[in-house]
């Protein structure tokens, strides 16, 4: 239990971050899974462009600190891989 007033207080900052950070994925992995979706109908237009919008979230994800910069590559590296395949 924190004792201090300043632990108390960062439990309070802590909560109100965690709730950021957790909109902040969920959204992330909405995008991710818009593309996926493309890729499963095979519209390669559709699968790019929904590429390109979530290319930028991800990344942002990663100057928010919510998610490792070589992960967030490895996703758009393979989210990339996956929409070029598409004949």
């Amino acid at each position: 239990m924190a004792n201090s007033t300043q632990a108390k207080k960062r439990i309070r900052s802590n909560e109100r971050r965690a709730l950021v950070n957790k909109s902040r994925v969920s959204r992330i992995r909405t995008f991710i899974r818009k593309v996926e979706e493309a890729i499963d109908s095979g519209d390669k237009s559709s699968a790019a462009d929904a590429l390109k919008s979530a290319q930028p979230e991800i990344m942002r994800g990663v100057t928010k600190g919510v998610m490792h910069q070589k992960t967030a590559s490895r996703k758009v590296s393979r989210l990339a891989k996956r929409v070029k395949a598409i004949a």
